[in-house]
């Protein structure tokens, strides 16, 4: 057994410096990340929400690096990607990769399937030839796609299939870890149910762990291990999948979890729905002490001044919140 994680991601943070005024002689500074810390096991799924804008895909990216973090560490099997140099990082592409939001925006609509498919093979010089094209049929086929369609080009595909091609792409080199930006987001709610039984599938049979980035949290509690709750750049709560849901500890996560339907209508009733005031700050002017106190119920004057760190409040549950576990009454 591992004994340790396959991922670290310590107080990660990255900042965006945007130009305004006159000429761009101004700039501002946009907290996207702002201190994020989690780990990841092997074979392991961690589901990261949150509402839009609060900094979930710049995590997924800056994680693996394709935004050069501002501070902060990721640990990959004890490697620090954020200071190898970039021919090693190039060497550790094969084992770490990212299956992007959109299907009919990330594929290449000039190139055919094999070609997208093979691409991180050729590109790493893993395979030519026979064996290449043996591969790509085999990754077709991993993914539940005809292995007779590799000569065709992505716009003959439905949104569906277009993803189960990224994620085909993904799994080309046998990755260990793979960050998931939001996949079915871009899909009929009919297909979305497909595309996760194919990712959790694919997990049991190759063992890969994946950063599972969505908004659905319904979709979330069922393919994740563990969830991770963002609010303005930072983790609030992080938690089991059933912890998340059947004891909320932070106000905003009490809110979330509120708005997903239960299938007893009985039981539905009888629930009270939290809803928030306001909408959440600007990353670029992030409030003082607890970035959520504006829109917290029962925010009192601690939160205004003083920042609270992610802390175990129960065994295996995390939190930043000064009043952790205390629940809202409906207003």
């Amino acid at each position: 057994m591992r004994a340790q994680p396959l991922l670290r991601v310590n107080d990660l943070k990255k900042h965006f410096y945007i130009p305004t005024g006159l000429f761009g002689q101004e700039t501002i500074e946009v907290k996207a990340v702002d201190g994020v810390s989690f780990d990841l096991n092997a074979g392991e799924t961690l589901g990261l929400v949150g509402e839009s804008g609060c900094g979930k895909s710049t995590t997924g990216r800056t994680v693996l690096k394709l935004y050069r973090p501002t501070s902060g560490n990721v640990f990959f099997d004890e490697k620090d990607i954020t200071s190898i140099p970039g021919e090693e990082l190039n060497k550790l592409r094969t084992r770490i990769q990212m299956v992007f939001q959109d299907p009919y925006a990330s594929l290449n609509p000039r190139h055919t399937v094999k070609t997208i498919v093979s691409e991180p093979l050729v590109i790493h010089g893993l395979m030519k030839g026979a064996e290449l094209d043996e591969r790509v049929k085999e990754l077709m086929e991993l993914v539940g796609l005809n292995p007779s369609y590799m000569k065709r080009f992505p716009h003959e595909f439905s949104g569906g299939q277009r993803q189960r091609i990224m994620i085909a792409r993904a799994l080309s080199v046998n990755p260990d870890f793979v960050v998931c930006d939001e996949p079915i987001s871009a899909l009929d709610v009919s297909i979305q149910a497909q595309v996760v039984n194919l990712l959790q599938n694919l997990q049991e049979r190759l063992g890969v762990a994946y950063l599972f980035i969505a908004h659905d949290l319904s979709m979330v509690k069922h393919i994740s291990h563990r969830i991770a709750v963002m609010y303005l750049g930072k983790i609030v709560e992080l938690a089991g999948r059933h912890e998340i849901f059947d004891n909320p500890l932070h106000p905003y996560t009490q809110s979330l979890t509120s708005a997903v339907p239960i299938p007893s209508p009985k039981m539905e009733r009888k629930r009270q729905r939290i809803i928030l005031k306001g909408e959440p700050p600007s990353p670029a002017n992030p409030p003082k002490g607890c970035v959520f106190h504006p829109r917290c119920p029962i925010a009192r004057d601690i939160c205004k001044t003083e920042v609270p760190q992610i802390a175990e409040v129960q065994p295996g549950h995390f939190a930043a919140c000064h009043f952790a576990g205390t629940p809202i009454q409906d207003t």
